[in-house]
């Protein structure tokens, strides 16, 4: 791959911020997008433009093909066995709060469990609290080490036969860990339990087999993958989507409808009541070909490189504390840090003077900040259109940060 070919194809990088060449270092917040994507959705309103799957004039049949063909996009992407079992949702949080109230607050009672690391983003963490409050179960945090990873013998401990859900973030937004997915599903399976995954920070950046990693439910959104925002996906086996209620009820989602009751469509069509979001689909099935034609293990090499890189140039930089994996030691494409007394934001303020752009926060995992003893971090994240070049950019801007700072404490 060459990440200065793909750059020519997205717009933004003809930006100047403050004077300079923009160094979008942001993309575990969300993704730029290329024209091939833009295109894909100007085209939509432009010439498709029709609700789908209930009209049978040309514009509505073209809309559904698209919706629908959209669809058997994300199956083949996450290798899903039918595309009937990929639903779109509005994103990560909304998916994850659809199997923690349409399925675990129905097979949930008192004395269940839900096992959890604290690392957790907020989203894979207050539905199974309000979960767990409703129905009476137990939340149950596992240990991290010292760079934020999970042992296995962790896991086995925690997980028993009082496990119904097994929550987990393939990587994590924080630290950058890979989490062992597939070793604590076996675990959760061999004691009855389900687990339920956080994709957001994986499927953008690295192949994702749902069936080679035994997941039960998989959560992730289009934004942070070239997509449109507002567009995620909700993945789950067949049989527990059958038991799944709808979280929300009308339009496509019914099958028959009498005065006192109803009955629903099959999945997925019953999790998608009313319009669903048709641009957005289409606009993430675009950029799921992009993708494709790239490579996702060509992605993956080249995201961890430069994080990695980022790791060994920031350890030479007196007063940088680094979270998770040390240098050389395996991560996903974001490197957390901090510049000792000086708070985040201020570190990214100056960062983007310099036309820097990192995150800055408790990038909601407030739990983990308190295990850090840090109430913020910043965080710069790659993707495949950044470059060596962008890293040598953001090292200087914050060595710029901390001479600045050194000045201005002195």
């Amino acid at each position: 791959m060459n990440p200065l070919a793909i750059r020519e194809d997205f717009p933004i990088f003809q930006e100047k911020i403050n004077g300079h060449p923009l160094v979008y270092l942001d993309n575990a917040a969300t993704s730029q997008k290329p024209r091939q994507v833009l295109d894909v959705l100007r085209r939509y309103y432009e010439s498709e433009n029709s609700n789908v799957h209930r009209g049978v004039h040309t514009l509505g049949t073209r809309a559904t093909e698209a919706y629908e063909g959209a669809r058997e996009k994300v199956a083949r992407f996450i290798n899903a066995p039918s595309p009937y079992q990929v639903v779109f949702t509005r994103g990560t949080t909304e998916s994850i709060n659809m199997v923690a109230h349409g399925y675990a607050r129905a097979h949930l009672q008192p004395g269940d469990e839900i096992v959890l690391p604290p690392s957790e983003h907020h989203s894979n963490l207050i539905p199974w609290q309000q979960a767990a409050r409703a129905t009476g179960a137990t939340l149950r945090y596992l240990p991290l080490q010292e760079d934020g990873s999970i042992r296995l013998d962790d896991v086995e401990a925690a997980v028993t036969d009082r496990t119904k859900v097994v929550a987990i973030a393939h990587v994590s937004n924080v630290l950058g860990t890979v989490n062992p997915v597939r070793e604590m599903a076996a675990i959760a399976h061999r004691h009855g339990a389900v687990i339920v995954v956080d994709g957001a920070q994986s499927v953008p950046h690295m192949p994702t087999d749902v069936q080679d990693l035994d997941c039960d439910f998989l959560a992730f959104s289009g934004h942070k993958m070239l997509g449109p925002t507002g567009i995620g996906v909700l993945y789950g086996k067949p049989s527990l989507l059958a038991e799944m209620e709808p979280t929300y009820f009308g339009g496509e989602m019914i099958d028959i409808v009498e005065l006192h009751e109803s009955t629903w469509k099959e999945a997925p069509w019953k999790f998608e009541g009313g319009t669903p979001i048709i641009a957005g689909a289409i606009g993430l099935g675009a950029a799921i070909d992009y993708l494709s034609n790239i490579g996702m293990e060509e992605i993956a090499k080249h995201d961890a490189h430069l994080a990695d890189l980022t790791v060994q140039r920031l350890a030479e930089i007196e007063g940088v504390t680094v979270y998770g994996p040390g240098p050389g030691k395996p991560r996903a494409g974001l490197v957390t840090f901090n510049l000792d007394g000086v708070h985040p934001h201020d570190v990214a303020t100056v960062l983007d003077a310099a036309g820097v752009a990192v995150r800055a926060g408790h990038h909601c995992a407030q739990p983990l900040m308190r295990i850090l003893h840090v109430g913020a971090t910043a965080r710069a994240s790659f993707y495949l259109y950044n470059t060596e070049d962008d890293v040598d950019a953001f090292v200087a801007a914050l060595k710029q940060a901390k001479e600045f700072f050194g000045h201005a404490i002195g």
